[in-house]
């Protein structure tokens, strides 16, 4: 039975680190062969022989990579969740390593084990194991009357050392070969003392209710020294669960050899935490069948890969072996009877109260323990940072994880099953299934809620702060009754009712994008793509408008990374509003910094013939409603916009007047003449742009005459030039500024305003014009006044003129704004002829060019990069311009770029010039795939 593919989070949630996921992601035009054979998908990258073994998952590459999985590993099974792989006829070293597997499993098989050779001695172990047990005991001794000694002085007293008596402690354990009780020593001093600026503040580790906490701690710890001290009267899972809190190890092969649990395990959701020493991966899993949750540890040193062969939102059958304890969770994978696959949701999930009634279960029997896992059914975020079932109950979100933007998103805040970990602090979310979909849970973001409220009775507090050699404990053991008090705590925990959950998001009237290009998207927006950030943002933009020209709504997991790039950067959000949709708006709408997308213009969620939309839509559906009302029928558009506009804010009219681009025509002139009398200074420039463009517009007419008057021809054909005099108020309503250019006397400045504002075709042919102003006292002026007449008017005749004949003469700013008039064919070929001179314009050329290159100039680029590639000394020059073809170069140049990039890595040549080549034939051939998808 073939495996069921996995998603593309799935794949990535087995990458040792995020830079092997962007490197993996980079490698999908690099497979010369890939296909599967059984539960093994194998691969040719390069010369690199890739192999996957997804019942394990287990990996094999040929690369000298030491992160397991490596980049290549991890691009293969991309590539399969992406697209089914062929079932084909395999290669010989995937047969010979699927060979090797299934022969070392046989031979770890019961079947298969043989005995060892040696077996070892059982009187020096028991010896080693009664000197440890003789050292922990004086360790744990000394840890009672340490423990006294803190609280007959007061806990008040503490901070006047620091952490100084408290590491001394957890010295003492850790020569008693009890490290587990030394950690937890160690920790006490983080709970009243700060190491950060400021160190030395009473109770600033911890907060406000430090010394409830650390009473509590210290409570547990007397616990933990009365188990030890009754080890041998203790329950066998109550004596397993005190030896593992002080630090007695447990073999592995200890653990394989107990009782196995066999089900059909579903992996919830894993977290890592990196104290600096080491990083701790928790993975959890429930039984489908025996509902019972299991937690695996995976440990690594900084900067080593964990291992990865349990991928959240899979399930697999098999069997788990649990360590001892009172209420076992820690498990270890015996064995696996099938490979994983997806599920669509986990069995098994409760409301809140049935599962806070597990944890106080659980918490009971171990009092050490502090969270537990829990699987919640049908719950929904509330605006309080409370997730709430469907019978009103609602549990706190732990600080950092109080705004669920991702579980907003995903679930549209319809209720979902979501897996976390319960504590007193609050709901740690590991992640969700919505729509038969696995999501996972963001990281948290470090926020100021989530207080923890007091465990313990205020008259405990009170007699530990000053000490009982001040206020003596009527019972003589203040910590044990401490402990009892915060053993019965968790049976007093139950819901909080009053928290209303989030209204539901609206249905999507349009259909989703293809499941395709919404993966890639996830993938652009995760930073998965090759090129580095400059060419990601890029790629991003030609997604959204790729995805807006097809029409449909992104996937909604995928929306708070996206509203947040529309926040970072305001030329996408016009594209984001025409994909997000309207659970896009819903979201936006509920954070203040996404909200810039409900001013965005997009089609009315009704139809144009009902004014409802006009009435009470959002800015943004106001002004969608206005521009397809005016492509139907402008002077309607005309007529609704006259009968609003002196109620609509100043802010909202300018944009109005710029809806009134499309359909633009003379009618509009009256009403864009009134509108260069507003008061505010938005309007009156968004008037002029589009009177301006208007052809025989009151403007064009006006400021069409000044030229006449100013730039005339004599009897004799000569250019006379007479300037305004001054800037009257007249030029100042039409748009004439008040301050000149540095640089610039008043007259030339206002000579050079009235001919900028005037039709270019209220002048005989440009190259005459030119050449009647060469040599003119004015003609700077002259030049500059034309040059940016074309650049408003958007004139390609004048501009190329221009630039042919006089672009020396020109400031600089105005000459590369005349050169955005040029038609695409045009600039490409003064870009490839700029590149064939080595002019040094020619990248300056690139940059502005817009949109896809030409064909003309594509094949230029690309001689000129295999040129530079064999035959620059600074490499960076070849850099600049792979990096400036890889968003704009043709997708169909990615064959032919990828096939320099072969015969450069056979070369004897610099691997800094092969690099930037294979870079460039790597996005082309992203760019090619996610142009397909929308296909």
């Amino acid at each position: 039975m073939p495996v069921e593919r996995w998603s593309l989070p799935q794949v990535e949630a087995l990458a040792p680190d995020a830079a092997s996921v962007r490197a993996a992601h980079a490698l999908a035009g690099s497979w010369s062969a890939a296909g599967r054979l059984d539960d093994v998908l194998w691969g040719l990258c390069r010369s690199y022989q890739v192999c996957v073994d997804l019942s394990g998952p287990a990996f094999r590459c040929s690369c000298p990579s030491r992160k397991i999985p490596c980049k290549h590993a991890l691009g293969l099974m991309m590539r399969w969740a992406s697209a089914e792989l062929p079932a084909s006829e395999a290669p010989a070293f995937a047969l010979e390593w699927q060979a090797a597997r299934a022969a070392r499993s046989q031979a770890e098989s019961p079947a298969g084990r043989s005995r060892p050779a040696s077996a070892p001695d059982p009187e020096a172990a028991a010896r080693r194991a009664e000197q440890r047990a003789a050292r922990v005991a004086g360790g744990m001794a000394e840890l009672s009357r340490w423990l006294d000694d803190q609280i007959r002085q007061g806990l008040a007293g503490a901070q006047r050392g620091g952490p100084q008596p408290f590491d001394a402690m957890a010295a003492r354990l850790v020569d008693a070969q009890a490290p587990a009780a030394a950690g937890a020593v160690r920790r006490l001093g983080t709970l009243i003392y700060s190491f950060g600026p400021g160190a030395g503040s009473f109770g600033q580790g911890a907060g406000p209710h430090w010394a409830d906490r650390l009473l509590g701690e210290m409570a547990l710890l007397r616990l933990l020294v009365d188990g030890h001290e009754r080890l041998a009267d203790l329950p066998p899972g109550l004596a397993a669960t005190v030896r593992s809190r002080i630090g007695f190890p447990v073999a592995t092969e200890d653990v394989l050899a107990g009782p196995r649990v066999t089900d059909r395990w579903q992996v919830l959701g894993q977290v890592e935490i990196d104290d600096g020493a080491l990083t701790t991966r928790r993975t959890w899993l429930r039984g489908a069948a025996t509902g019972r949750f299991a937690l695996v540890l995976t440990f690594a040193a900084p900067g080593q890969p964990m291992v990865a062969d349990l991928v959240p939102g899979t399930e697999f059958r098999g069997d788990l072996t649990f360590y001892p304890g009172a209420a076992p969770l820690r498990a270890l994978v015996a064995e696996r009877a099938s490979a994983a696959e997806p599920f669509q949701a986990p069995d098994g999930a409760v409301p809140l109260a049935e599962a806070l009634a597990g944890w106080a279960t659980t918490v009971a029997a171990e009092p050490w323990r502090y969270d537990a896992p829990v699987l919640l059914a049908g719950v929904t975020p509330s605006d309080d940072g409370w997730l709430v079932d469907e019978s009103g109950a609602a549990l706190p979100l732990a600080s950092g994880h109080r705004e669920p933007w991702w579980l907003l998103a995903a679930a549209g805040a319809a209720p979902a099953t979501v897996a976390a970990e319960w504590s007193p602090a609050g709901l740690r979310p590991l992640a969700a299934w919505a729509d038969g979909l696995y999501v996972r849970a963001a990281a948290p973001i470090p926020d100021a809620g989530g207080t923890r409220h007091p465990e313990l009775p205020p008259d405990l507090l009170a007699a530990a702060l000053v000490g009982t050699n001040r206020r003596p404990w009527p019972t003589g053991s203040l910590l044990a009754d401490a402990a009892i008090a915060l053993a019965r705590h968790p049976a007093g925990v139950t819901p909080a009712a009053g928290h209303a959950p989030v209204p539901a998001g609206p249905a999507e009237p349009t259909p989703p994008l293809p499941a395709a290009a919404g993966a890639r998207l996830i993938r652009i927006l995760g930073g998965g793509v090759p090129g580095g950030a400059q060419v990601a943002a890029e790629l991003l933009s030609q997604w959204l408008d790729a995805a807006a020209a097809k029409g449909g709504h992104v996937p909604p997991v995928a929306l708070p990374a996206l509203l947040d790039a529309g926040r970072r950067n305001a030329l996408i959000r016009p594209a984001i509003a025409r994909v997000a949709g309207r659970r896009g708006a819903w979201l936006a709408g509920m954070r203040a910094d996404w909200r810039w997308l409900r001013d965005e213009t997009v089609a009315p969620p009704t139809s144009a013939s009902s004014p409802s939309v006009w009435e009470a839509g959002t800015i943004g559906e106001r002004l969608g409603y206005l521009i397809e009302l005016r492509r139907a029928d402008p002077a309607e558009g005309l007529a609704l916009l006259e009968s609003s506009w002196q109620q609509e804010s100043s802010d909202d009219r300018a944009r109005f007047v710029a809806a009134l681009g499309t359909g633009l025509s003379p009618a509009d002139d009256a009403f864009l003449e009134r509108a260069l009398d507003d008061r505010r200074k938005e309007v009156r420039e968004a008037a002029l742009d589009l009177l301006r463009g208007l052809p025989g517009s009151s403007l064009g007419k006006r400021m069409a005459a000044r030229a006449a008057e100013a730039v005339r021809l004599d009897p004799g054909g000569r250019l006379v030039v007479t300037p305004p005099e001054e800037l009257d108020a007249g030029l100042r309503r039409d748009g004439v500024a008040a301050t000149p250019a540095r640089g610039l006397g008043v007259s030339a400045w206002l000579l050079e305003e009235v001919l900028a504002g005037a039709p270019l075709d209220a002048w005989p042919a440009p190259e005459t014009m030119l050449r009647l102003a060469r040599g003119s006292d004015w003609e700077s002026a002259l030049l500059q006044g034309w040059a940016k007449a074309a650049i408003a008017q958007n004139d390609p005749a004048w501009a190329t003129v221009l630039l042919r004949e006089a672009a020396g003469a020109l400031r600089e700013s105005i000459r590369w704004d005349l050169h955005l008039v040029l038609p695409a064919e045009e600039l490409g070929r003064l870009a490839a002829d700029a590149l064939r001179r080595e002019d040094p314009m020619a990248h300056r050329l690139l940059s502005i060019l817009p949109g896809r290159w030409p064909d003309e100039l594509s094949a230029t680029v690309l001689e000129t990069i295999a040129h530079r590639a064999r035959t620059d000394r600074h490499s960076w020059q070849l850099g600049e311009l792979c990096r400036a073809a890889a968003p704009a170069m043709p997708p169909a140049y990615a064959e032919p770029v990828g096939r320099l990039a072969a015969q450069l890595d056979q070369e004897p040549a610099d691997q800094s010039r092969v690099r930037p080549v294979a870079e460039l034939a790597r996005t082309l051939t992203f760019r090619h795939e996610m142009f397909q998808e929308f296909e």
